[in-house]
């Protein structure tokens, strides 16, 4: 399982391992802690005192310092597990449930026809769907949209990025994502 790093204003930055949350922890990096220690690294004994140094590994870590506001101005990068997870594995034309080896990304506006490959022109399509629009937009294929696209938030797209998440990672992500979003289905 790995820790999800935030900046200390608590905004998402990256997903860590633990040997790396402990290189921050044992830097005093970290600035703050959430969720129940999960991971324990042991050092070696100190002569002095006997005693085995150790740190332990939260679930989540904010960490000294600051990013530039312009780093959370950009869009999250698109890829095909993300768009399945966020259109939750249903294709936008029939409305059925696939598993990820059936299911493409449909472009609504066809790349051989202007289209771009973005959050807001792509959903997910299962295959024999995707086949039947081919290169045409769906009101020419007499194809209507289920749902929308929309472009994840930043904490949408930690959620998104397909790991395994502990229940406190998660309750912290979905707090600061908007109740229309799919992900609270």
């Amino acid at each position: 399982m790995d820790v999800l790093q935030l900046d200390v204003s608590g905004r998402p930055q990256a997903w860590i391992t633990p040997r790396e949350a402990a290189i921050l922890y044992a830097s005093d990096g970290v600035a703050w802690t959430l969720g129940k220690a999960f991971h324990v690294l042991r050092g070696g004994i100190q002569r002095a005192t006997g005693v085995q140094s150790r740190i332990e590994v939260h679930p989540i870590i904010a960490v000294r310092g600051s990013i530039p506001c312009r780093a959370w101005r950009h869009t999250p990068t698109i890829s095909n597990p993300k768009l399945f997870v966020r259109d939750r594995h249903v294709c936008a034309y029939c409305g059925g449930y696939f598993p990820f080896d059936e299911l493409t990304r449909e472009h609504i506006v066809p790349v051989s026809r202007g289209g771009v490959d973005s959050w807001m022109n792509c959903i997910t399509a299962c295959r024999a769907c995707n086949g039947r629009k081919a290169d045409r937009l769906p009101e020419e294929a007499h194809m209507s949209l289920l749902y929308l696209p929309y472009v994840p938030s930043l904490h949408e797209d930690m959620i998104l990025r397909g790991r395994r998440i502990f229940v406190d990672q998660m309750d912290f992500l979905l707090a600061s994502v908007p109740r229309s979003s799919r992900l609270h289905a």
